[in-house]
């Protein structure tokens, strides 16, 4: 099969093509003065990924990551597949952005159960437990570093803990290790996402189509947690707000 996958979930824009079992286009875009820049990177990234698998006509299938992650880089990612989906006609699947991961840790690392993990703001992260393989054992969870260090513990099963990569293990590494997890430095590439994950799982993604792009969230976004604040404290919410 013939794929262009890509996540805007967390900080980097990652996009990758591949033909069947080979990887044609891999690149992964970091965020320039701290901030992501999936608007401006993400389509003509995948532009180039489509025009290494000979153009859109030739492409397959669309794949996109839907979360958990930034709330606005979920948005921009899913937003951009349905758009491709409908002026292309190629069918679009969505690829959970934790497995993704898993699957890039498994292929730098050797454990016998993966914890993955994206920075969620706010002081938590976002989280699943995955055997070594990077298949998913649970649900997808929200929580910090408290928490994460208890399922982590819980995770071991009477053997090692699970190894904790990604984003949000880079995040809360000071806090894991004071609880007694060994993490790999910042600057390994065990952390990275990459795009190759995307192409695998949404070619062999069953069913396919725009009920799969539904965003995993896991908790409410900021913008309804202040209209609501706003709500409680008397102000209107039915338009901008000064101060």
């Amino acid at each position: 099969m013939r794929i262009v996958g890509f996540d805007t979930a967390t900080d980097d824009t990652v996009v990758a093509a591949m033909d069947g079992d080979r990887l044609v286009f891999e690149e992964s875009v970091p965020p320039a003065d701290r901030r992501p820049v999936h608007s401006q990177a993400l389509l003509d990234l995948s532009g180039r990924a489509a025009e290494a698998l000979g153009g859109w006509d030739e492409v397959e299938r669309i794949a996109v990551g839907v979360g958990p992650g930034t709330f606005t880089g979920i948005r921009i990612g899913i937003a951009t597949a349905a758009g491709l989906a409908t002026t292309t006609g190629i069918p679009a699947v969505g690829v959970s952005t934790l497995t993704a991961l898993a699957h890039s840790i498994a292929s730098r690392a050797e454990a016998e159960r993966l914890m993955p993990l994206v920075d969620a703001r706010r002081g938590e992260v976002f989280g699943c437990l995955h055997d070594g393989a990077g298949e998913p054992l649970e649900e997808p969870f929200v929580c910090g570093p408290e928490e994460l260090a208890e399922r982590l513990r819980e995770g071991a099963l009477g053997g090692a803990a699970p190894l904790a990569a990604g984003p949000g293990a880079v995040r809360f590494r000071d806090e894991l290790l004071r609880a007694g997890f060994e993490t790999e430095p910042d600057g390994s590439p065990v952390h990275r996402l990459d795009g190759r994950p995307f192409c695998e799982l949404g070619a062999a993604a069953d069913p396919v189509g725009p009920e799969t792009l539904k965003p995993l969230y896991l908790r409410i976004p900021d913008a309804q947690l202040w209209l609501e604040r706003d709500g409680k404290n008397g102000r209107r919410t039915d338009g901008p707000q000064g101060g």
